[in-house]
């Protein structure tokens, strides 16, 4: 059966996850969260004491980056695959508010994003693979055969962050959760290497007032369509 890579960016928050763990688990493809890689490196960093309220030490954090093993190992009972870190499953530390408050910086620098992309790509060298994150169709696979880049507004992707931290049981207040979304966007598209931006020939979602089941309707026609085009361009 004919195969495809699939390419979903976008803002934090925008629920990028949930629809490419959706669109995964329908057509049996590998699912990659090309930003818990990058929070993996972030927890890594924080644990070392290279990355902290008080500064970064950028020099440091790339000396130690032949240290860091990032894998991923899949969960039949949740239905992905959870994020390991030097052989220890941090899928739900790297979720917290303070992984969040720097992960941006650290995916700024240029030598993790090469090592994190190399990864990225060779685990979609042969297709069958629905990746999310900030430049996946526009580094990481600029040839995918479906780009998505998907949006909601700042206050209403904070709301669903603070909601979802909540019901951790996390201590937050919104009106952080709001900041550092609105943060995350300016570091996230304005960075010199590999910026946050909709590739040309990315099919753009605004989800701010779609349910889940609606959103996944839509990409999965989407997917069709791809599915089609893919199939007649190699048969041609």
């Amino acid at each position: 059966m004919n195969k495809i890579t699939i390419a979903i960016d976008g803002f934090s928050s925008t629920g990028k996850s949930t629809i490419a763990k959706q669109v995964a688990n329908h057509l049996g493809y590998i699912y990659v969260d090309s930003g818990a890689m990058y929070r993996a490196v972030t927890l890594y960093a924080m644990n070392q004491g290279i990355i902290n309220k008080n500064g970064f030490d950028v020099e440091t954090l790339i000396k130690k980056l032949k240290d860091i093993k990032i894998s991923f190992k899949f969960n039949k009972d949740l239905g992905f695959a959870e994020v390991y870190l030097n052989g220890n499953n941090v899928e739900q530390t790297i979720r917290s508010l303070e992984v969040s408050r720097f992960v941006s910086k650290v995916a700024a620098v240029s030598a993790v994003r090469k090592k994190l992309v190399a990864i990225q790509r060779n685990i979609g060298k042969s297709k069958g693979v629905v990746m999310d994150g900030r430049d996946i169709g526009t580094v990481v696979f600029p040839d995918a055969e479906l780009k998505l880049f998907m949006t909601a507004s700042p206050e209403t992707r904070a709301k669903r962050r603070f909601k979802e931290l909540i019901s951790r049981g996390d201590d937050v207040v919104y009106e952080n959760v709001l900041k550092n979304v609105q943060e995350r966007d300016y570091i996230d598209s304005n960075r010199k290497d590999s910026p946050l931006i909709k590739a040309n020939d990315a099919i753009e979602i605004d989800n701010s007032n779609l349910s889940l089941e609606e959103q996944f309707e839509k990409v999965l026609q989407l997917v069709g369509i791809a599915l089609e085009v893919s199939e007649i361009k190699k048969s041609d």
